[in-house]
Parts: structure tokens; sequence; C-alpha cells
């Protein structure tokens, strides 16, 4: 049985619907299978919802959740499609049930709103691409780590204020990167957190007189607890997305710092680091560029990041409580984070692994004032005041001349310092921080198969 019936106002401006509906046709098609998900918990909930005569049975739950399963397949060979007149994903799969059971497939949407389904939705493709985004994250962390390893005691001038300051070491400086990055994953942690929450069956924020059960649709979507009031889970969405935008702005600000030392000491006048030719690109008119782009780019991306993280929260600075239309472009500015961050993670991993150390360029930067306070201190551990050694140094610069670089960086041994690099506790980090994403994702994939049997 067909029907060509929608829910589109045919009396609406072509004009005003085009505006209305946006991006949803193209941002939706990355929520297709979870909105089938989502479709699937819910209908198994109406299946055991105690009513005298039930919405749908369990066996009619069972041809719903079948037929789901094929859109996912569909969506997953790239071969479902949002039609003009669906408007959005929700009404997409509501329509090719229809097409596919008659009435059955237009039970589906009993108790609930697209306001809750597209919360659903986008909740669920938050909770899977975090950790996404944090296995990438490990995985350039593990890059930096590794390049530090490989380059060892190689002494790096430290610098503050990008003037010379202490001596230090290419394994510190990459493992300090490395360790930056490790940390953004308890901002991600955050996020993930507060999207592993259920808004469903708060329909449009008000709940609706029927006897939902949405302590199962928790369990069976495998959320960490409902949101409990209905309006609360309606004012939700936004927020939900701001929090991850704000958590990927963070990550991205720390890629962008990364990526400027990459530059800086790339230059001819450091020279320290040498970038695989194959990630720098050429000019038009001078031959003999080789331009760091990419890393250009990494910057460029953090800001747009930051951005959008700016515009998520100044949408919802003023709005009123309830659902309100603008929440849906948070779709589009959270999707558009991802995409920019993930991809980030990728390309730098590349150069990381690709990046070759001149230690010769490196030991030559060591200017004797670099050395400053390592004698100062000496002094101090031979008996002397610090304010007197402090002095005592500063007045006599001309005798440092004769340091040396290595035997500096080999001098500081305590815990974080150049011979105080714990690499093991790097690699525990991330092998736990890898073991919870692969447990959590093999959970989602687990469900996700035992609702569209």
């Amino acid at each position: 049985m067909k029907t060509k019936k929608t829910i589109t106002d045919n009396t609406v401006d072509p004009d005003v619907l085009r505006y209305t509906v946006g991006d949803d046709p193209v941002l939706d098609l990355a929520l297709a299978k979870w909105d089938c998900i989502g479709t699937a918990a819910h209908v198994t909930m109406l299946s055991e919802m105690k009513l005298g005569r039930p919405i749908a049975t369990r066996a009619e739950a069972a041809r719903v959740r079948r037929e789901l399963a094929r859109i996912v397949k569909l969506s997953e060979s790239g071969r479902f499609v949002i039609r003009e007149d669906d408007q959005d994903v929700h009404m997409a799969v509501e329509r090719i049930l229809t097409e596919r059971l008659g009435d059955l497939g237009k039970k589906i949407h009993t108790g609930r709103s697209r306001n809750d389904q597209v919360a659903v939705d986008v909740r669920l493709h938050m909770k899977d691409e975090i950790l996404r985004t944090e296995a990438e994250t490990v995985a350039l962390a593990a890059e930096l780590e590794s390049f530090g390893l490989k380059a060892g005691a190689v002494p790096l001038v430290g610098r503050t204020h990008l003037q010379p300051a202490m001596p230090s070491s290419v394994e510190m400086w990459a493992t300090g990167h490395a360790e930056m990055i490790l940390d953004q994953l308890e901002n991600l942690e955050a996020a993930y957190r507060l999207a592993d929450l259920n808004p469903l069956g708060s329909a449009a924020g008000y709940g609706v007189p029927l006897p939902l059960d949405r302590r199962r649709t928790t369990e069976l979507l495998g959320f960490s607890r409902t949101i409990h009031n209905c309006f609360g889970a309606s004012m939700a969405r936004g927020e939900c997305e701001a929090s991850l935008l704000s958590a990927l702005a963070q990550l991205m600000a720390v890629l962008s710092r990364l990526a400027e030392d990459l530059i800086l000491f790339s230059m001819p006048e450091f020279a320290y680091f040498r970038l695989p030719r194959e990630y720098c690109t050429g000019s038009s008119i001078m031959p003999q560029k080789f331009n760091p782009d990419v890393l250009e780019l990494v910057r460029s991306k953090a800001a747009q990041t930051l951005g959008l993280q700016t515009a998520a929260i100044s949408l919802l600075h003023a709005m009123p409580g309830g659902y309100n239309r603008d929440l849906q472009d948070c779709k589009w500015l959270y999707m558009k984070g991802l995409d920019l961050t993930r991809t980030t993670l990728r390309i730098l991993a590349k150069v990381v692994k690709g990046v070759k150390v001149d230690a010769d360029r490196c030991r030559a930067a060591f200017a004797p004032g670099v050395f400053a306070t390592d004698v100062a201190l000496r002094k101090v551990a031979a008996g002397m005041p610090w304010r007197d050694a402090y002095h005592d140094v500063r007045d006599h610069l001309e005798q440092l001349d004769a340091e040396d670089p290595d035997a500096a960086v080999k001098a500081k041994r305590h815990e974080g310092t150049c011979g105080g690099i714990d690499h093991a506790l790097y690699r525990r980090r991330m092998d736990a921080a890898l073991r919870s994403v692969s447990r959590r994702m093999s959970a989602m994939e687990s469900r996700c198969r035992a609702l569209l049997k």
C-alpha cells in the first residue's frame, strides 16, 4: 500500500519552505542510521506499552524493525534518499515505512515529535562521532610520542616569549604536545557524558497522554540515563551541540599550537625539523618553494571551529524556553566542527610521522645565554644563595661559552624533564583510552544489531 501524503503544508510559499528546510536533506543523511535505531527502540516500546489495544503488536514491531534494517543498508550503500517533500530524515523514514507497510508505517510517530526524534538522532550520532574523534586524538598523540622516543635526547632550545630560554630536548617537546593532546580527551568525555542522556519520549517538550516507558527506550538505546523532565529534554537541544563544539574548539586550539611550532622550527632560520615534501606545496612563480600550507590551514580551521562554538553559544543565549526553530542550525554547526577536527587530526598524524630532525642544527642553535639558569642552579647546589647566583651569572655571561647542550640535557633527570620522560605512562594512557573507545563502540553496534532484528 502506497501513499503520497506528506506533512508538508502546500500553502507555504516555496521560498519560505526552502529557507526553513535549509540543509536538512543533506545533513540528515548522516543521521539516517540513527533515526532508524531510535525508531526501532520507540516502536519496540510502543508494542510493550500497557494499553487495552496496543498501538502496534510485538509482531508488527518486528516487521517495522526489519524494514528499518533494510533502510539502514540503503543508507550505508548510499542509496537512501531524502526527497524535497520529505523535508528531513524523520519523514523520509516514515514515508518509506508507510510505502512498505501501509497503515503500520503511519503508527511509528505515535507519542513522538520531530523535536525529540532529532534530539535522539543527534545524541546517538554524537556518541559515535566522539568515540571516533577520541581514537584519532590518541593516534596523533601516539605519533608524537613515537617521534619523541625516536629523537631521544637531541638538545632543543626551550623558548619563552619565542626567545631562547633554557635547555630542552626534542623528546620533551614532542611528548609535551602529546600530553596536551591526550588531556583533551577529558573535554571530549564531558561532551560524551552530556550526549549520553535520552530525550526520547519528551515529544514537543511537554510529554503525551500515553503511558510511554522512557526508561525502556533508554535501556534499548544504551543511554546512561533518561533526561527526566520533558521540558528540560526539549531545551537540552543546542546545549549538547554547544558542549561538543567547546571540546572540539579547545582540541583544535592545542593542534594549532603544534602546527605553529612545526612551521617555525622548519623555517630555514631554525631548520630544526624538515617537513615531509609530500605534505608541502609549491609556488606558481618561485621554483624553490616548499610551503607548509597544510599547517597554516590547521590554524585557519582552528579559528573556524572556535567560530562555530561561538555561533552555537550565541544562538542559544537569548532563546526562550521550549523548542524554537533556531535550534535547527545547531546541526550544521556541530557536524562541521566534527569534520574540521577529525580531518585535522588525521592530517597532522601523517605530517608528524614524516618529520625529520636535524640534530646538528638543533645543537647549533644553543647560544651561551641558554645555559644561564642551569649554571646559576649549579652554584646554588654548591651553597650560593639563589639571588647571589642569579646576579653572578648575569654579570659574567661570557663564562657560559664552554657549556655543552648534550650535558645540559642529561643533567635534567626529575619527573617530566628531559631525562624523566615516562613513555610507559603515555602508552598506558593511550591504551586505556583506546580500550574504552573500543568497548563502547562494540556495545553500540551490538545494541544496533539487536534492535534491527
